[in-house]
């Protein structure tokens, strides 16, 4: 026989699916300070040869966001896991190289005050790659155990590439560049 279950622990289960949910996808990173939260526009006005939708607008800002968030998080906890679904190809292989010597070292990393000024430079008529020109301004600082050893703003060009996954785009490429 098969019961029913009480309001209170189907109640129970849903938080905890969603608490699951929220660790497994790296949103947990959201409820960090604000000051970690990346401020993230995007300036598609020179995209061509394809004119960049408002809504491909709006998912190309909230997954970067969710990208850098998750970038910030990777690299302060030294895990890989926050990385997976947001990056892929070069990107991911670099990340994950910083991720392990950060491990090797001991060191950790912080990214705060985060600001990304996007410019959509290259669409492809498929839609399915879009190249950006991000100038980041960040506060880095870098950690031994409890101890800050480093601490810089910094303000750094990336070429970056994504191409659309299958419910959010995705990082391929984050190039650091002397200048656009």
């Amino acid at each position: 026989m098969i019961t029913r279950p009480e309001p209170r622990q189907v109640a129970r289960l849903h938080l905890w699916v969603i608490a699951a949910a929220a660790v497994l996808f790296g949103f947990a990173g959201a409820v960090q300070a604000a000051d970690s939260v990346p401020q993230v526009t995007l300036d598609a006005a020179k995209a061509g040869p394809r004119a960049v939708e408002p809504l491909t607008e709006r998912s190309v800002v909230r997954d970067y966001k969710l990208a850098w968030m998750n970038l910030s998080h990777a690299l302060e906890s030294n895990s890989t896991v926050p990385l997976s679904g947001l990056f892929d190809g070069t990107a991911k292989a670099w990340l994950t190289s910083a991720i392990k010597d950060q491990q090797r070292t001991g060191l950790t990393s912080r990214y705060l005050n985060q600001t990304h000024k996007l410019e959509a430079v290259f669409y492809a008529p498929e839609g399915d790659v879009m190249e950006l020109h991000d100038t980041a301004e960040y506060d880095l600082q870098v950690s031994d155990g409890s101890q800050t050893i480093h601490n810089e703003h910094a303000t750094v060009h990336y070429v970056v590439l994504m191409t659309p996954g299958a419910d959010r785009w995705v990082v391929r490429q984050l190039q650091a560049v002397p200048n656009f």
